[in-house]
């Protein structure tokens, strides 16, 4: 490996602004090259960097003659697949875009080609990156509710997208949801083992499918989370990262998914009802998403540089994955669907 990790940026569309501003001034990583279907698009990201990299829409040649350590795929799912394995097999790492694939099997497919390579294969879920997530699962793991039993989660925004978002089947599960599905995890600390729910269009709403759910996870543990959510749910909206509530043995938290984290615990063992005392909990202050996103993938960096497993690493990152495809799955066939019976786990 070089000095200095040579990073070829494929897919240059909007989303990859963020990917692009995040290495500006990285002292240990540049781009050296930017690929897209659109020429026009690749050679847009390098002016964006004001950078002198090469420029192509031949992802195989360029992978050849810039000779990447690490590939940033931002391209759309149903080509993470081809991407990955692609760089995977000519020796580079692998950050990409969430959702890891468009479907399960290509998210496995995935994990070989990175084990036979050698290589590391990790997912943009830039929200665990989130200061006040990261202090609110400190708070969790300090035992301060007790051992967590129950996680619940409200998501009520009304985007109105227009493009393919709009004609997607199950679009808030498919496109959103797993954002909200790997929090749980994270806040938790424990891993989904079964998901029960339903998928719906409401009436007015501007999708063609599936813009309201509400699942149920078994997780280990004994914990349960439950998700309710919808993309067509006009006035009084939660963040994009969704409101909590975390119950535990002692007590409840409740985090608005912004600055507001209140904490409550049982005071006695007296009485029908038990008093409740108020608990100091950390002082959230937001932040710009942006910086999550370069956080990810200062993250990302850092272990490769050392050789250390990323935090989100895919062969961790396909529970979240299949948590989303497991509620899909239950919602079309009104079961309850097994995770391991996609990942593959024993």
């Amino acid at each position: 490996m070089h000095d200095r990790l040579r990073v070829l940026q494929v897919g240059c569309g909007d989303i990859s602004r963020l990917w692009l501003d995040a290495l500006r001034d990285a002292p240990d990583a540049g781009f050296v090259g930017f690929v897209d279907l659109d020429p026009e698009r690749a050679r847009a990201a390098a002016r964006h960097c004001a950078s002198p990299a090469l420029v192509g829409s031949d992802l195989r040649a360029m992978l050849a003659q810039t000779r990447a350590d690490i590939v940033f795929d931002c391209t759309v799912p149903e080509a993470h697949h081809g991407v990955a394995t692609l760089a995977l097999e000519a020796g580079c790492h692998v950050l990409c875009e969430k959702p890891l694939a468009d479907t399960v099997a290509s998210a496995r497919a995935m994990l070989a080609a990175a084990e036979a390579n050698g290589r590391t294969l990790a997912v943009m879920q830039n929200r665990r990156f989130d200061p006040n997530a990261r202090a609110l699962r400190d708070f969790l793991a300090a035992g301060h509710i007790g051992r967590v039993t129950t996680l619940h989660a409200d998501f009520f925004i009304a985007p109105h997208f227009g493009g393919f978002r709009e004609s997607m089947e199950h679009v808030l599960l498919r496109d959103m949801a797993i954002h909200t599905f790997d929090s749980a995890r994270f806040l938790a600390g424990e891993d989904p083992l079964t998901a029960l729910g339903t998928s719906w269009n409401p009436e007015g709403s501007w999708y063609a499918h599936g813009a309201s759910a509400a699942v149920t996870f078994e997780m280990t543990g004994g914990v349960v989370f439950t998700y309710r959510g919808s993309w067509c749910a006009e006035g009084l909206p939660t963040p994009w990262e969704s409101q909590w509530r975390i119950v535990g043995t002692k007590g409840s938290v409740v985090w608005d998914g912004a600055e507001s984290l209140r904490c409550e615990v049982v005071r006695n063992d007296e009485g029908f009802l038990r008093e409740h005392a108020s608990v100091p909990t950390p002082a959230l202050r937001r932040t710009d998403s942006a910086r999550w996103h370069a956080a990810a993938i200062r993250a990302y960096l850092d272990a490769v540089l050392v050789g250390r497993t990323p935090e989100t690493v895919a062969t961790d990152n396909i529970r979240s994955l299949a948590m989303v495809f497991a509620a899909i799955e239950s919602a079309e066939t009104h079961r309850r669907v097994a995770i391991a019976s996609l990942t593959g786990a024993a």
